[in-house]
């Protein structure tokens, strides 16, 4: 019975230290407001955040197209173009392809 004695001894003598760490323990690890949560949320704000400047930057180039769009037709010409692959009536189009590259992995592969 010593041993218990001597862990009730010990507890009542450090039970301010005790309920002061188990408090620690749990606000920070354990709590959905803990530190560990504190740290995920910082990095996800800053995930965001990048994300917001790469819409606001995307945002600022469509609107700048937009803009050239509304003011010079030969821009939607030139879009249609190559976007597209669009053509005038009175055009040709030729399209260029290393057909050697595909017979060589043709032959590799047979």
């Amino acid at each position: 019975m010593s041993r218990l004695g001597n862990i009730w001894k010990f507890i009542s003598h450090n039970k301010y230290w005790i309920v002061m760490f188990i408090g620690v323990l749990i606000v920070g690890f354990v709590d959905e407001n803990s530190f560990l949560k504190r740290i995920d949320y910082e990095f996800q704000i800053r995930d965001l955040k990048s994300q917001i400047e790469d819409y606001n930057r995307r945002y600022e180039n469509d609107s700048r197209q937009l803009r050239e769009l509304n003011r010079n037709p030969k821009a939607i010409e030139k879009i249609a173009r190559e976007r597209y692959f669009m053509k005038a009536d009175d055009e040709d189009i030729f399209v260029l392809s290393d057909d050697r590259i595909h017979e060589n992995n043709n032959e590799r592969a047979d």
